[in-house]
């Protein structure tokens, strides 16, 4: 490897850190030094706070502990598992699902003042797809008939503290989404 050397001085809380890394990997500090940079240098935007705005946002709901990842296929069981041989979910799970809403209804009373900025966070959140169009109204496609009843009830029990309601059209895997006047 061809010699270049670099002096640096270090504060109290890098020198700490270089102890404690250069102990844990058995290392010498010159080749955790290149590490370091390596990494810093594939990882700068990320460090730097430039990062993707979706990755700042999933790693908020997530560290706060009131969030968990999902994989899709343990959200279809669940739905299939509530829906029963009939197709019609349980009765106690609409209760909990409209528990839920109530309690998002006022966080989104607070945070949310169009359907568009909620539609467009339930995007976000993977439970639906959302597509902009004229007005107040939008195209939302659902990836299941079964997650299209769960966010339909979801949506239509959250917008209480916001300041419209919402009309909804079915179709079969997508709907149309209308902000209207709130009824006072």
């Amino acid at each position: 490897m061809p010699s270049n050397r670099l002096t640096v001085s270090l504060d109290e809380e890098s020198a700490d850190a270089l102890g404690d890394l250069t102990d844990r990997a058995e290392t010498s500090q010159s080749e955790i030094v290149r590490r370091a940079l390596t990494f810093y240098a594939a990882n700068f935007d990320a460090v730097d706070g430039a990062a993707d705005a979706r990755l700042d946002a999933y790693h908020r709901m997530l560290s706060t502990g009131e969030h968990v990842l999902l994989d899709v296929d343990f959200l279809h069981c669940f739905l299939d598992y509530v829906e029963g041989e009939s197709g019609d979910p349980d009765p106690a799970f609409l209760d909990a699902i409209d528990r839920v809403a109530a309690y998002h209804a006022r966080e989104y009373g607070e945070r949310f003042t169009t359907l568009g900025d909620l539609l467009h966070w339930l995007d976000f959140c993977g439970f639906l797809t959302v597509r902009d169009s004229d007005g107040p109204t939008y195209h939302v496609v659902f990836p299941t008939a079964s997650i299209k009843w769960f966010m339909l009830r979801f949506l239509t029990h959250s917008v209480r503290d916001l300041p419209f309601d919402v009309n909804v059209e079915e179709g079969v895997s997508k709907a149309i989404v209308t902000a209207v006047d709130a009824e006072d």
